[in-house]
């Protein structure tokens, strides 16, 4: 998912649920911004304090993040954070698919709900909220490198309902990226072997191996049904993916969440909530609509306006320099480290921490998977 559905979607969401203002954009910052926070940092205070960055993403085709590439770091990453894996299956590297709202996907949700009262409880249900919605999303991929990742670049097929306009575009973006995607790879091909010290037939290509890096941003487009054949002879056909079909489940489960915290965090309840059936009809619309993303932005703004989420509001744009303008703040010798608690930019640090904690050292293994 982008960020029409991460912040935005997500926003509608939280206010439709009961939530004020705040909670609902601290919700929906959050969110987002595990696509966003992908640099690792630290912050060293006059009098001896220290915080280090938590990163949630890296974008592989950056040449800066090639190290990210490190199967270690694709598990403390990719997996907690984007490809929450759905443990079903025989095997290993099936386990770590993921899986549309699987019951261990449903289990983390039920355990970071009870955290909701803590001083990042905000911030941890918006990172719960994007990796809960991922798995709408990017089920039947996992987050390490793996063959049972790739698919046959001939074999996609495209809803011929597609508008002509809108068809041209995603093929557009998608070569593009497929594109950057070779371009790049003989280049960091030979870094990542050095940077390793492994053989550069052990180095899994990027894109092809990693995520859903083999059908690029399809997965992503709200409006599409699509299919296409995995290279793995064991599970060739996906079948018809319909993503607005799993995006208003997805939607649906999120308003679930938000319903419970607004109960349990009375302090952020506003004065109107509404039902999802009451909703439904207006997210199918916004889901439904084919164009680029700021189209499904300016959708959902429309229909925040109109009152469609409770009583009328603007939801304020998102701008990933907010919460990182703060970071840089704390770095300023003025600042004190007692002032970080303050800060959204570090309770988002807290829930991200407790998150992957959490997932890869207690839920997981308590399902019997040992991924870090």
């Amino acid at each position: 998912m982008q960020v029409d559905m991460h912040y935005y979607g997500t926003y509608a969401m939280a206010r439709a649920a009961g939530l004020n203002e705040e909670a609902c954009q601290i919700i929906a910052y959050a969110s987002q911004y595990v696509d966003d926070n992908a640099f690792d940092d630290e912050v060293d205070f006059e009098d001896g304090a220290r915080i280090d960055s938590e990163s949630t993403a890296h974008h592989p085709v950056n040449f800066k993040n090639v190290g990210k590439l490190d199967p270690q770091d694709q598990r403390r990453v990719w997996v907690p954070f984007h490809f929450f894996p759905g443990n079903e299956g025989d095997e290993y590297t099936q386990q770590l698919k993921c899986t549309k709202n699987s019951l261990i996907a449903q289990e983390m949700v039920s355990n970071h709900l009870s955290c909701c009262t803590s001083e990042f409880g905000l911030h941890l249900a918006g990172i719960t909220a994007h990796v809960y919605a991922d798995t709408f999303s990017h089920y039947g991929f996992s987050g390490v490198s793996s063959r049972g990742n790739k698919v046959h670049q001939e074999s996609f097929e495209l809803d011929e309902n597609l508008e002509p306009e809108i068809k041209d575009y995603i093929l557009s973006k998608a070569q593009g990226f497929f594109d950057s995607r070779y371009e790049l790879f003989p280049n960091i091909k030979k870094s990542l072997a050095e940077l390793f010290e492994q053989s550069q037939a052990n180095i899994a290509e990027f894109g092809g191996a990693l995520g859903h890096g083999s059908v690029a941003t399809y997965p992503d487009r709200p409006y599409l049904s699509w299919r296409f054949n995995y290279e793995d002879e064991g599970r060739t056909d996906s079948g018809w993916r319909h993503n607005q079909e799993t995006f208003l489940e997805a939607c649906q489960e999120l308003h679930c969440f938000f319903s419970h915290i607004a109960k349990e965090r009375p302090e952020y309840a506003s004065a109107k909530s509404l039902s999802f059936s009451d909703i439904e009809p207006r997210v199918k619309e916004i889901l439904a609509v084919q164009k680029p993303k700021q189209g499904r932005i300016d959708a959902w703004q429309c229909a925040a306006r109109a009152g469609a989420f409770g009583e009328k509001t603007e939801i304020p744009p998102y701008s990933s320099q907010v919460w990182s303008n703060e970071w840089e703040a704390l770095k300023l010798p003025s600042t004190k480290s007692d002032q970080a608690n303050k800060a959204n930019i570090y309770k988002f640090y807290r829930a991200a921490a407790y998150h992957r904690v959490y997932v890869l050292r207690d839920l997981l293994p308590k399902h019997g998977l040992v991924v870090n």
